[in-house]
């Protein structure tokens, strides 16, 4: 019995051991990175929405911009499919933009 208890409490040291092995990582710790706009992100979403808003007929009310690093995401609603290719092109016509991400939709109307 004392001779099964000592092979029991090894076997439980042995197997305790190994998952305080497997959580330790020898990986170098990542360095943060920021998720929040500096100001010329802000400067650029801005100077893209305000371009977006002098076009003639397009509607900007439904458009949202984000602009990281000059990489700009359009996203929401516009009122034509035609709209979310201009929305494009007025885009990659403002300085300081590097690219942009397309994910605007048509606006379908109605109360859900």
């Amino acid at each position: 019995m004392r001779k099964f208890l000592i092979h029991a409490l090894l076997a439980l040291f042995s197997v305790s051991g190994s998952f305080a092995a497997y959580a330790q990582s020898t990986d170098a710790p990542v360095a943060k990175t920021s998720t929040k706009a500096t100001p010329a992100d802000r400067a650029l979403a801005k100077a893209v929405r305000r371009a977006l808003a002098k076009t003639p007929g397009f509607d900007v009310s439904g458009v949202f911009v984000r602009a990281r690093g000059g990489a700009v995401v359009l996203s929401g609603s516009v009122k034509s499919g035609e709209q979310i290719e201009q929305a494009a092109q007025i885009t990659k016509s403002v300085d300081g933009v590097t690219s942009v991400t397309n994910k605007l939709a048509l606006f379908h109307g109605g109360n859900g």
